[in-house]
């Protein structure tokens, strides 16, 4: 049973890392086009959303293997992507393509993820009730044995509590913009000269 939810549930990517995937419906289909081909340019796709936004958006994310984007990278994966999802069609009628990076409150959707922001704020849906609960906030503690550590808050306990939070229930999760991820995401003071 773990091992077919997860099937459903997360793709599979070349590498061998398993991908959330929370879209449905047109993004999961634009999704099942665009991360082979992004696989092979050598970024890894973060997630797909379409929006009535301006008209309707397809906003494909994406990233390094390790995590940066340059606006250049957008540019050279829009040019590739674009023709592709013109021939292949897969939203009837027109729409705007936004090809970015995932941004300082990311979502979160490998395992490999939850290792790199360990120390940061995350929330987290599940598919499912875990312990009479589908939603967790709490500090990122990394991951371990197919589970998401995480340091949350239970009520009527003393302290902190970690928990592991099965890979395979997630549905989504995502960054919690605070103060440690603005200072992060600010350039450094120039030297003085």
């Amino acid at each position: 049973m773990q091992a077919d939810r997860q099937f459903r549930h997360g793709a599979v990517t070349d590498a061998g890392e398993t991908r959330l995937r929370s879209e449905t419906g047109p993004a999961a289909r634009i999704a099942d086009l665009v991360e082979p081909v992004i696989e092979d340019m050598g970024y890894r796709l973060v997630r797909v959303r379409v929006s009535g936004q301006n008209g309707t958006t397809v906003q494909i994310m994406i990233e390094r293997p390790d995590g940066t984007l340059e606006i250049d990278d957008c540019v050279a994966v829009t040019r590739v992507l674009s023709p592709l999802m013109d021939i292949e069609d897969p939203i009837p009628g027109g729409y705007f393509l936004e090809v970015s990076s995932p941004g300082i409150d990311r979502p979160l959707v490998r395992p490999a993820d939850f290792e790199r922001w360990s120390g940061h704020q995350a929330r987290i849906e599940l598919t499912e009730l875990l312990a009479g609960r589908k939603r967790f906030k709490g500090l990122i503690e990394g991951f371990e044995d197919g589970e998401v550590r995480l340091q949350i808050t239970i009520e009527g306990r003393d302290g902190p509590q970690t928990v592991g939070i099965p890979f395979a229930l997630i549905h989504t999760a995502k960054l919690v913009l605070g103060e440690d991820l603005l200072k992060q995401a600010r350039p450094a003071p120039a030297a003085a000269r």
